[in-house]
């Protein structure tokens, strides 16, 4: 399935200050408050002040890597270390709050019962965190089937129903998704943690490298290696919205069949509307509409690929990292390769659902 919609347009985009210098591998908005973490191979993570106008502020730097942030007062990471860690930007005190076997590759803070960090693990677990008493034991923990991917939660957009009035969720569910190794998908209910709820082969026939849920809470994007894009709703009774449609290619004389194919690298759920935007390895970002099967908007090429991206809590700036993304090995980490966070403004135009045709 194709997707057809609006030209490529050039956004006036602001450039971060002082981005890190090696590849950056996540960037994450705090869901309250006006802050932005950036995760880089360079061990650490950075955050910064972001104002209405998209200006930022350098504000603090720890060793680590892979932000997710709670109240807009911490900051929580994990990385190839094996530990989950902990910041306090009042204080700038930093502290291990969790552990693994292997590289924590995905990491996940829910407000419930005072606060939950979720952490997914290449040692194929996911632990559960209690953040609010820190302690060297998880709450539980979940055996998966194989190495963690990527994850998400659908619980933080539960918290912005306000923001979204007409948005129908089931609050008796929080759900949370995990891809792993082997294309294998597995749902899992938050009121039953230590359980699987569903599991699936991946409906895209490569490796899976990105997952997001939907803000409804009711299924959820999956972008692979090679360039396409599912849309999966979780129940069986929703299987007939199920599609999935290519994306992030581009028509070469010299490949193949004509056709150069790149890695879908981060999707990302705007809260107030519901569309979503897709980033690879071409260097593009096109922002989607699944519910009229649209596309919305074609962002310009950038001098790399897009290895990240988060709206923030309001809707109002998206933020996309152009960085190298490994994809090539270690030989194709260039000497002056890009490394740059762009903040885009957002037109309601640009990312507001279109009317099914």
């Amino acid at each position: 399935m194709a997707f057809f919609g609006a030209q490529p347009t050039s956004p006036a985009d602001i450039e971060l200050i002082d981005p890190p210098p090696d590849s950056i591998s996540s960037i994450s908005f705090s869901p309250t408050a006006d802050f932005l973490a950036v995760g880089s191979w360079d061990n650490n993570v950075r955050v910064y002040e972001i104002d209405t106008n998209g200006r930022s502020q350098g504000k603090a730097m720890y060793s680590h890597e892979g932000p997710v942030l709670d109240d807009g007062t911490k900051v929580f990471s994990g990385g190839a270390d094996k530990a989950a860690r902990m910041y306090d930007l009042q204080t700038g005190a930093s502290q291990q709050v969790g552990a693994h076997d292997a590289p924590i590759k995905c990491v996940r803070w829910i407000e419930t019962g005072g606060g939950i960090l979720i952490t997914g693990s290449w040692d194929k677990t996911v632990k559960y965190w209690n953040t609010s008493t820190v302690s060297p034991t998880p709450m539980g923990t979940l055996q998966l089937p194989e190495r963690v991917y990527a994850m998400d939660v659908a619980q933080l957009l539960l918290d912005s129903r306000e923001m979204q009035p007409n948005l129908t969720v089931d609050t008796s569910r929080i759900l949370k998704v995990v891809a792993t190794a082997e294309r294998q998908i597995c749902t899992i209910n938050l009121a039953q943690p230590d359980t699987i709820y569903k599991k699936i082969d991946s409906p895209l026939k490569w490796q899976t490298r990105t997952i997001a849920c939907f803000p409804a809470g009711d299924g959820y994007a999956v972008g692979s290696v090679e360039g396409r894009v599912a849309i999966q709703y979780i129940e069986d009774k929703d299987s007939s919205n199920n599609f999935s449609f290519k994306c992030h290619r581009k028509d070469a004389a010299n490949s193949k069949d004509g056709t150069s194919v790149y890695s879908v690298n981060a999707i990302s759920f705007h809260i107030q509307h519901g569309t979503f935007s897709t980033s690879g390895s071409d260097g593009v970002v096109y922002f989607w509409d699944k519910d009229s099967k649209t596309r919305l908007k074609t962002f310009d090429a950038a001098p790399g690929p897009i290895t990240c991206t988060a709206f923030n809590r309001t809707g109002t700036i998206f933020a996309y990292a152009v960085s190298y993304d490994w994809s090539k090995g270690h030989t194709g980490m260039t000497p002056g390769h890009v490394n740059k966070v762009m903040l885009h403004p957002l037109k309601d135009e640009e990312i507001k659902r279109k009317p099914k045709k």
